[in-house]
C-alpha cells in the first residue's frame, strides 16, 4: 500500500475519485433534500385540495345530505366523519395547518395530528385494511360543526429500494456510474503525473549521461518553466564538468614536457644513489601525471559508443593479464553485446584487475548474465577494506595507508576513474567484503543482446 501511495499519479487518483464522489454524493444528498420537499408540499397540495373539495361539498348541502358527502371521499382514500370536538389532538404537522387555513380561510379550526391504529378503506379494494399510523384533518365548518378527515400518511420517497441520498445503489447504472468516474479521475492522474515523470526520468538520465537530449519545452506554462529551468542547468553543469576536465587535461598535459626534460638531466647527475632517488620521484610524478590525464578523459569521454562483445573483451584482458605475469582465471559466459566505449570499458575493468592482482595477489573475474544485465565479478585474495570506507576508496587521491601505502605506487584514481567509466556506461560499480576473505568488486552492466 506505501508503495502504491508513493507515486504521484496514484494519489492524485484517489485525490480526485474520493473527491468526484465526495461532490456527487454531496450534490444528489442536496437534490434528494429538494426532491422530497417538492414531493412533501405536492403531498399537502393534493391533501389541502381533497379535505377543500369535501369542506365545500359539505357547506353547501344541508344536513340530510352530509352522509351521502362523507361516503364520497372514501373513493379518494379518504375517511371523512363529523365529530363532537378534536379528540385531544396535537397539531404535529404545522406547515400542512397553515397551507390549508390560507385555502379554506383564517377564521377555520384546523388542526393535523398523527393517529394510530387506524382503519381506511382501500380504492382498490371494499374492505377496510388497518394502519399502523395515519393522519387526521379537524376542519370547522361553516356552521361550526367539527369534520374529521383521516388519511394515509405520506410514504417517504426512496425507501429501501432506492438507498440513501436517492442514489440508485443496487442500479446496474450506479456501477456504470462509478466505472466512468474512476476512468476519469485515472486519465486525470495520468495527465498530471506525466511531466513529473518526464522530469524525473530526465533528471536520472542526466546522471548518466550529461550529453543528452534537453528536454522539450512544451505543455502547459508551469511544465515549460520546469524543462527550461531543467536545460538551463543541464547546460550549466555540462559547461563546469567540461571547464574542470580540460584544465585538468591541460595542466597533465603541459607538465609531461617539463617532466620529460627533468628526466634527461637528472640522468646527467654525478651521484648514482641521487640520481636513482631522483628517477624513483620523477617516474612517481609521472605516474600521478598520466592517471590525472585518464582521470579527466573518464569525465568526458569522446569515444563512441559502438557493440561490443563481453566476452570476448574479458578474455583478452585476462590474456593481457596473464601474459604480464598476473594470477588471473575467468568463469563464465553470456554470449551477449552491450553498447559500449571499448577502450573506456577495457581501462575499466584493468583497474580493477590491476587493483586484485596488486593488493589481494589474485584475480578471479567471473561473467554472468542476470534478466536484462551483464555482471562482472572480480574477487581477489587480500584483507578487504572497513565496511565504513568501502565507498570512499572511489574517492580521487583517496588511498588505505594500512593495506595499500604509497610504496606500492598507487595514486588513488584507479577506482575513480573506473566508476567514472562505468556511470558513462550507466553501469553500477560496487564493493563488498566476501563472505570467504578477500575484496569482491561487482560491475552491473545493461545487456544489449
Amino acid at each position: 500500500m506505501r508503495n502504491f501511495l508513493g507515486s504521484v499519479a496514484n494519489r492524485v487518483f484517489l485525490i480526485l475519485l474520493a473527491g468526484i464522489l465526495v461532490a456527487a454524493g454531496t450534490t444528489s444528498w442536496l437534490a434528494d433534500n429538494e426532491r422530497r420537499k417538492a414531493l412533501k408540499e405536492l403531498y399537502e397540495f393534493r391533501i389541502a385540495e381533497r379535505v377543500e373539495q369535501i369542506v365545500y361539498s359539505i357547506d353547501n348541502v344541508g344536513p340530510e345530505t352530509r352522509a351521502v358527502v362523507l361516503r364520497t371521499g372514501e373513493n379518494l382514500g379518504l375517511e371523512s366523519s363529523l365529530v363532537n370536538n378534536t379528540e385531544h389532538a396535537v397539531d404535529d404537522n404545522p406547515t400542512l395547518t397553515e397551507f390549508l387555513k390560507n385555502r379554506l380561510g383564517g377564521d377555520r379550526t384546523v388542526i393535523v395530528s398523527k393517529h394510530t391504529d387506524c382503519k381506511l378503506r382501500d380504492r382498490r379494494s371494499p374492505d377496510f385494511r388497518r394502519l399502523d399510523e395515519c393522519q387526521a384533518v379537524y376542519v370547522s365548518l361553516k356552521d361550526g360543526a367539527l369534520l374529521k378527515v383521516k388519511m394515509r400518511l405520506m410514504r417517504e420517497p426512496g425507501g429501501a429500494s432506492g438507498g440513501p441520498a436517492g442514489l440508485p445503489y443496487r442500479s446496474p447504472y450506479f456501477a456504470l456510474f462509478l466505472l466512468l468516474i474512476g476512468m476519469l479521475a485515472f486519465v486525470v492522474a495520468k495527465m498530471t503525473a506525466r511531466p513529473i515523470q518526464h522530469l524525473a526520468n530526465a533528471a536520472g538520465s542526466l546522471g548518466r549521461d550529461i550529453d543528452r537530449p534537453p528536454l522539450d519545452e512544451s505543455g502547459p506554462t508551469e511544465v515549460r518553466q520546469a524543462a527550461a529551468a531543467f536545460n538551463a542547468m543541464q547546460a550549466r553543469i555540462k559547461r563546469q564538468i567540461q571547464h574542470r576536465t580540460h584544465m585538468l587535461a591541460a595542466i597533465t598535459h603541459d607538465l609531461q614536457t617539463p617532466l620529460t626534460r627533468l628526466r634527461l638531466r637528472l640522468e646527467k647527475v654525478g651521484d648514482g644513489e641521487l640520481r636513482h632517488k631522483l628517477l624513483e620521484d620523477l617516474a612517481v610524478m609521472q605516474s600521478m601525471v598520466r592517471e590525472g590525464l585518464d582521470l579527466a578523459r573518464s569525465m568526458d569521454s569522446a569515444e563512441k559508443m559502438q557493440m561490443l562483445d563481453v566476452d570476448s573483451l574479458l578474455d583478452s584482458i585476462c590474456s593481457d593479464a596473464i601474459d604480464a605475469r598476473q594470477d588471473v582465471t575467468l568463469e563464465g559466459s553470456t554470449r551477449a553485446s552491450i553498447v559500449a566505449q571499448p577502450n573506456a570499458l577495457r581501462r575499466c575493468l584493468t583497474n580493477l584487475v590491476d587493483n586484485a592482482t596488486k593488493y589481494g595477489r589474485y584475480a578471479r573475474l567471473r561473467l554472468v548474465r542476470d534478466g536484462g544485465d551483464i555482471v562482472i565479478t572480480v574477487r581477489d585474495g587480500g584483507t578487504g577494506i572497513p565496511e565504513n570506507q568501502l565507498e570512499a576508496v572511489f574517492d580521487p587521491f583517496f588511498r588505505l595507508e594500512t593495506s595499500r601505502s604509497r610504496d606500492t605506487g598507487g595514486t588513488g584514481l584507479g577506482l575513480t576513474i573506473a566508476r567514472n567509466i562505468a556511470e558513462n556506461h550507466r553501469a553500477a560499480l560496487e564493493l563488498r567484503n566476501h563472505p570467504e576473505g578477500g575484496l569482491e568488486a561487482t560491475l552491473r552492466l545493461p545487456a544489449r543482446g
